[in-house]
């Protein structure tokens, strides 16, 4: 039993490295690591592999702040204007309210997306599909992105598209 001012006694939570829900999101693999119903509300994190080349738009977060550790490969970082490259064991973080976006590099790359409080899982959910592998999805001139939806889903997950 908890008092008013204290936080519920959460149960351990082990996710192997070949473990977590693969999704197909927007061109990458995102595997959810961590979810807020696991972590008591306080953080998602999720392990994002990128094609070379790959682009997040400029968008913006209203609801929770933005971690991103680099595992592999390299990235180049905009937020709030500035540039910032990164690669292997890079850490950046992003507050809420601040634009981002990042291009990856030739290789493509693996990071972790830590976002705290955590919530994110459900837009990743809302427009991704389960991966039929863990591997990145194919890429097709047919994959067209529908923006609109894209940008109502984010509304909806307190996220906004600006680019």
């Amino acid at each position: 039993m908890t008092k008013a001012n204290e936080s519920p006694t959460l149960d351990p939570v082990a996710v192997r490295s070949d473990a977590g829900e693969a999704r197909w999101w927007m061109g990458c693999l995102a595997v959810i690591k961590a979810t807020a119903e696991e972590t008591g509300g306080q953080m998602t994190v999720v392990e994002i592999t990128e094609h070379p080349g790959a682009e997040a738009p400029l968008h913006v977060h209203r609801r929770e702040d933005e971690a991103f550790w680099v595992l592999e490969g390299d990235l180049t970082f905009e937020v709030n204007g500035t540039k910032i490259e990164a690669g292997p064991g890079d850490y950046l973080f992003g507050p809420r309210d601040i634009p981002h976006r990042y291009t990856v590099g030739d290789q493509g790359c693996r990071m972790l997306f830590i976002f705290t409080p955590g919530g994110f899982e459900d837009l990743i959910r809302k427009l991704s599909e389960p991966a039929a592998e863990r591997t990145l999805p194919p890429r097709s001139d047919a994959d067209e992105l529908d923006l609109e939806r894209i940008r109502k889903v984010a509304a909806d997950c307190g996220a906004e598209l600006l680019g």
